[in-house]
């Protein structure tokens, strides 16, 4: 039997609620200070609401898994095949603040970049706020390198001040 406190597993539908209420935890806590409270539960709204992760989680070549730290829900991520098909994007990663620093993110990125060679990409990409230090240095850590910078409209008077960074990966499996 395992010691190992940290189990990673694909996203049910009745994690939903736990996710979300996860979501606005790490949020509020990491993002307010780098896009202020506004602009957190609008995208909140946007991209957390139950019939939006219904929907990804029936959506062909798009993951979610969830992460649990002796028995709780600890993290989650969410990723999946871009239409160009050798690009896996990235597209949520979150850690609660209690088990950051253990490696339980790198096990989850772990796992996205498994599934990517599996899928015959050769390349994972991921969008991070300019102004987000701690994740572009654990992102640059784990060789993923800044492509370009991009300001994206997201409506509602908001906009996404972003770094594209990529890693390249040796693909399994050819498409």
């Amino acid at each position: 039997m395992s010691n190992d406190p940290a189990s990673i597993r694909a996203m049910a539908e009745s994690d939903i609620a736990a996710v979300r209420a996860l979501a606005s935890e790490i949020w509020h806590e990491h993002y307010t200070d780098i896009i202020g409270t506004a602009q957190i539960e609008y995208m909140l709204e946007e991209r957390y609401r139950a019939e939006v992760l219904r929907a990804e989680l029936a959506t062909e070549r798009l993951w979610w898994d969830v992460l649990s730290v002796d028995g709780e829900l600890a993290g989650y991520c969410s990723y999946f095949v871009e239409e160009e098909a050798e690009v896996m994007k990235l597209d949520k990663l979150y850690v609660r603040a209690r088990v950051r620093g253990q490696g339980f993110g790198e096990r989850l990125l772990e796992r996205v970049m498994r599934v990517a060679a599996d899928e015959g990409c050769s390349k994972v990409v991921l969008a991070v706020n300019k102004r987000n230090a701690r994740a572009i240095a654990a992102y640059r850590k784990w060789g993923f390198e800044v492509e370009q910078a991009v300001v994206k409209d997201i409506g509602g008077g908001f906009v996404m001040d972003d770094y594209i960074m990529a890693r390249h990966i040796q693909p399994r499996r050819a498409q």
